[in-house]
């Protein structure tokens, strides 16, 4: 019986018939070149959500440090000072405070207004060095007054390093004026 190739045939030349059966490959093929790039981009935007979190929580902790220190008149270096800057594994939950280096110091301006460290205290890291000169941002550096400058620092490993960044060092710094009546901040044994 020959096939017949007519007009209003029911039968469909092989070409045709290939044609649509490789129709639904096509999709499979599609979807697989376009996967990888809908992983990336997913992945890629939690981890910069994650990042973005951190950095509001890192600007936070500075803020949060230094808001309580300006509090006091005088502070003790041993009860209080370990209390107030263990208050920032707080604000980094659910991050680890381990990741962090959170440091308070109170800066001395004097009269020719130049700005030195006048105490320094840190969890994690290294204080600033006493008498160490700061630079100031302008306006702040007004003399014969003290500042309080919070600092928080956070290596920041990403969960799923699938595009290779490595750690993030993400950093913030805040001054704020003390509110006590002296102007300043002592730092007691």
């Amino acid at each position: 019986m020959q096939r017949s190739n007519r007009p209003g045939s029911t039968h469909r030349p092989r070409s045709v018939a290939g044609f649509v059966a490789t129709g639904s490959g096509l999709a499979a093929i599609e979807f697989a070149i376009i996967l990888p790039l809908m992983l990336l981009l997913y992945l890629g935007s939690f981890e910069i959500a994650e990042a973005v979190s951190l950095k509001r929580q890192v600007v936070l902790t500075a803020s949060t440090v230094a808001n309580i220190v300006t509090q006091y008149a005088s502070i003790s270096q041993t009860s209080e000072m370990p209390d107030i800057l263990n208050a920032s594994s707080a604000v980094l939950a659910p991050h680890p405070v381990a990741n962090a280096i959170v440091t308070v110091s109170c800066i001395k301006i004097d009269g020719n207004g130049t700005a030195t460290v006048a105490w320094s205290q840190s969890l994690n890291g290294a204080a600033r060095n006493i008498g160490q000169t700061v630079n100031l941002p302008p306006g702040l550096d007004v003399p014969n007054t003290s500042l309080i400058l919070g600092e928080t620092t956070y290596a920041y490993n990403p969960l799923m390093d699938f595009m290779h960044i490595g750690t993030l060092d993400l950093y913030s710094s805040v001054y704020m004026s003390p509110r006590s009546s002296s102007g300043t901040i002592i730092l007691t044994p």
